[in-house]
């Protein structure tokens, strides 16, 4: 099994409104798919190699910032960044919508007219996973897969509003 991976994810939503029952699920399936496949590679840091995972990751928001809390499984703390939310906005909010219209049309709408709102979905899912791999450059390599993963996650640690 890949050393470079999450192997435990933990939640800190203190800091924002209680979570909808709806949304305590969306972050229970998040995780569980985050933890069946995964990569997540840390970079060395002044010329020492970066301690080997498997990790546990902690999220949490703070001050208005995603905050990524990262240790060995063992407890022994290897890094933690923070990623301002400013870059996530525009793109969780267009997720938040057309989530909202796929869940509608499925209700009334064709399969056809369905499947191009899927597309849509999946297009702004994309989009959210190069912007999560972007504002982790040089802090930690996630491949696609895993950055989807994280975009959904982080999706479902957003107060919608």
């Amino acid at each position: 099994m890949n050393a470079n991976r999450i192997s435990r994810i933990n939640i800190d939503d203190s800091a924002i409104p209680p979570a909808s029952a709806m949304v305590i699920q969306e972050r229970k399936v998040a995780i569980y798919d985050l933890l069946e496949e995964n990569n997540f590679d840390l970079p060395g840091r002044d010329g020492q190699p970066a301690p080997t995972g498997p990790y546990a990751l902690l999220l949490a928001i703070r001050d208005g910032r995603l905050v990524f809390d990262i240790s060995t499984e063992g407890g022994e703390k290897v890094g933690e960044f923070h990623l301002s939310l400013g870059p996530f906005r525009q793109v969780v909010k267009d997720y938040f919508q057309i989530c909202a219209s796929y869940y509608d049309a499925v209700k009334t709408m064709p399969p056809a007219q369905i499947e191009a709102i899927d597309m849509a979905r999946r297009g702004i899912h994309n989009e959210g996973a190069r912007t999560l791999q972007e504002r982790l450059e040089g802090k930690a390599e996630v491949d696609t897969y895993t950055a989807r993963r994280l975009f959904t996650l982080i999706c479902a640690l957003i107060p919608q509003g």
